[in-house]
């Protein structure tokens, strides 16, 4: 029993030291979107970065990019030089799981205008930045500082227009842009759960 709890004791502190934490370096990762090309985060110092964590056939999920509400933001974002990170972290043996040939299909017929599609099936990333939830967003400053963690919005239901929402993302990202520190850091993030690998 003394073993046991040791062992859980010792699981619990590896965890926590790869979490995520605001004010502090966002962690470098390195993946492989569906066209096949290498995304390392460290690519993108000096700029902005949104990573989202993303399953198209979660309720909440979708109805952001049914409305077209999260392809709207993606642009409007990019238009400012912001990079938005699409990862998916659905393991293979799930339902919800996209080829790199489904995925590109899914980009093209949802009009996605996200920067790219991380293939994140082995749920290294998701993992590394405890991704709970699809929706659950990131903002990385230009330093490479995570200053928000949490829900896309305050509008926690899969139904309506989220654009009627108020929008913690862009809201982060307009007082960065502002170089004003950002007022709302961390909300609890909403959705269905990561279908991590088994």
């Amino acid at each position: 029993m003394k073993t046991t709890f040791a062992l859980l004791a010792a699981l619990t502190l590896a965890t926590s030291a790869f979490a995520v934490e605001i004010g502090k370096p966002a962690p470098d990762f390195t993946g492989t979107d569906i066209n096949g090309k290498t995304i390392k985060l460290s690519d993108y110092k000096g700029k902005i970065v949104v990573i989202e964590s993303y399953n198209s056939d979660c309720p909440f999920c979708h109805n952001h990019y049914a409305s077209g509400a999260m392809q709207e933001l993606q642009k409007d974002l990019a238009a400012k030089g912001v990079v938005w990170l699409i990862v998916d972290s659905v393991g293979k043996n799930n339902f919800s799981y996209r080829t790199p040939e489904q995925a590109r299909q899914e980009w093209a017929d949802e009009k996605i205008a996200a920067t790219a599609w991380i293939d994140d099936h082995t749920g290294v990333i998701g993992h590394l930045y405890e991704m709970k939830t699809t929706p659950h967003c990131f903002v990385i400053a230009a330093d490479g500082t995570l200053v928000y963690d949490g829900a896309i919005d305050n509008r926690p239901t899969p139904f309506g227009d989220p654009r009627r929402a108020n929008n913690y993302v862009r809201a982060a990202v307009d007082d960065l842009l502002a170089g004003k520190p950002v007022e709302v850091s961390q909300t609890k993030p909403y959705g269905c759960g990561v279908h991590y690998a088994d």
